[in-house]
């Protein structure tokens, strides 16, 4: 019973060594080479062979935004959008027109204020004429406060003209580079209404006239009185000569 698993082994030993020994028998002793197939063949082979993996699936391309038509009736969103550009549209508009009309009642403003400083400076005198404004001008209102006074108890005419006349008189009298100036400028104003320059001319070249023939009676007379008073003196020193 012991020596029966030795045996079993000795026993298999000539059976491997048998096998072996036919195995190298039929290897055959030379190398077999396979004939390649032609292109052709294999053309149709791979025509005809099935792929191992799964084909690709078709790409998509994305889908083209449809044009959608809108219907000719607008709708809310647009008719408030419309509405709302009017209105802006008119804002705008008048904001512009207000701005303008600001713009050009300041540069009114400012023509106005430059024109009205430049005149007050135009009606100064010059330095070198030494006139001084501020007693001249109050002679005047002394001189036409006089005039009111003398035709107190007159007729109206005569308490509205006097006055004026007699402080215009002042006027020409204690400050007359000012009172060329005012004349200058009354007369500017007078240009641009032609009728009333018209008159102006015609009151003063009758004033002129007037001044003239006034003066040159005054010669007359005063040339007669002397002459009068020549032949009186020359009476009355004949007078005395006689006496004595």
């Amino acid at each position: 019973m012991a020596f029966r698993p030795i045996l079993r082994k000795r026993a298999a030993l000539p059976l491997a060594v048998s096998l072996f020994a036919g195995a190298t028998l039929l290897v055959p002793k030379t190398t077999l080479h396979a004939e390649a197939p032609s292109e052709s063949t294999v053309k149709d082979l791979s025509h005809l062979r099935k792929p191992i993996y799964d084909a690709l699936p078709p790409k998509k391309e994305p889908p083209t935004p449809s044009t959608t038509t809108r219907s000719s009736k607008p709708t809310p969103t647009d008719r408030l959008a419309a509405q709302i550009g009017h209105a802006r549209v008119f804002l705008h508009a008048h904001s512009q027109a207000a701005e303008a009309r600001l713009n050009d009642f300041m540069t009114r403003a400012l023509h106005l204020e430059s024109s009205f400083t430049s005149t007050i400076a135009s009606l100064a005198p010059p330095p070198q004429a030494n006139e001084h404004l501020l007693p001249g001008g109050l002679y005047v209102l002394v001189a036409a406060m006089a005039g009111s006074i003398a035709t107190r108890n007159r007729n109206i005419l005569l308490r509205a003209s006097v006055p004026l006349a007699v402080g215009v008189g002042a006027g020409w009298v204690v400050l007359p580079y000012t009172m060329r100036n005012v004349g200058d400028l009354a007369w500017g104003w007078e240009e641009k209404v032609p009728v009333l320059a018209e008159n102006h001319l015609r009151v003063r070249g009758a004033a002129e006239e007037t001044w003239r023939q006034a003066k040159s009676t005054g010669e007359t007379v005063g040339r007669w009185a002397d002459e009068r008073v020549r032949e009186g003196r020359q009476v009355v020193e004949g007078w005395v000569r006689k006496g004595r």
